[in-house]
């Protein structure tokens, strides 16, 4: 298993914005609104080439998602080879993975703490426990919190103070601790700042 591990802050104030959802880069952006390292008071943000706007928001939605280089590469690729637009359906195949929607079920805080909950088997599919990351979820799968979980303070504060609202592609069971994939996500119902089609261009040049 493969994620980033470095300081989170730095990430966010260099490329401008909450990547991973934690407190610490509020204070930090709003503290520091500048990128990180010696010149970067002195840096302009408006004064940036194009190739560097693509790397930016490569960089946003690999860290967003938690993907190494290798594994975001992949998935672009795996994408330009589906029909339709490939910008969509990279972010399609995001939004898709297994602690993705952990975290917009609202089960976890952010996005590495969806992750850790997969990884340590606190989540079924179908009925089955997984506990790879980046599974890939299907139109009609049926994702769980096992029972010892559904008991967990975190995810019973993660419930009812966050109340994050699930998507319109997510159907909410009775219980809330059981979601089914109503729908593919389409783009109108993925909301990350992401320009996706700045990514389309860097990766075909």
């Amino acid at each position: 298993m493969s994620r980033y591990t470095g300081p989170k802050a730095r990430v966010a104030r260099r490329l401008g914005t909450n990547i991973f959802g934690t407190k610490g880069e509020e204070i930090a952006l709003d503290k520091r609104p500048y990128p990180p390292g010696e010149h970067g008071r002195t840096r302009r943000r408006g004064n940036v080439s194009e190739y560097l706007l693509q790397l930016q928001e490569k960089q946003k939605a690999r860290f967003t998602y938690g993907l190494t280089e290798r594994q975001f590469r992949n998935l672009f690729k795996e994408a330009s080879r589906r029909e339709g637009v490939t910008g969509e359906n990279m972010l399609q195949y995001l939004e898709l993975r297994l602690d993705n929607l952990v975290y917009r079920c609202g089960w976890a805080a952010t996005r590495p703490q969806a992750r850790q909950f997969v990884n340590h088997g606190l989540v079924d599919v179908n009925g089955r426990r997984v506990d790879i990351c980046s599974y890939r979820l299907r139109k009609g799968d049926v994702v769980s919190l096992r029972p010892k979980t559904r008991e967990m303070s975190t995810v019973q504060w993660n419930l009812d103070v966050l109340d994050r609202q699930p998507p319109a592609w997510i159907e909410t069971g009775d219980d809330g601790f059981a979601m089914t994939v109503r729908n593919l996500p389409v783009r109108e119902q993925i909301d990350v700042p992401i320009r996706e089609q700045l990514i389309v261009e860097l990766y075909s040049k």
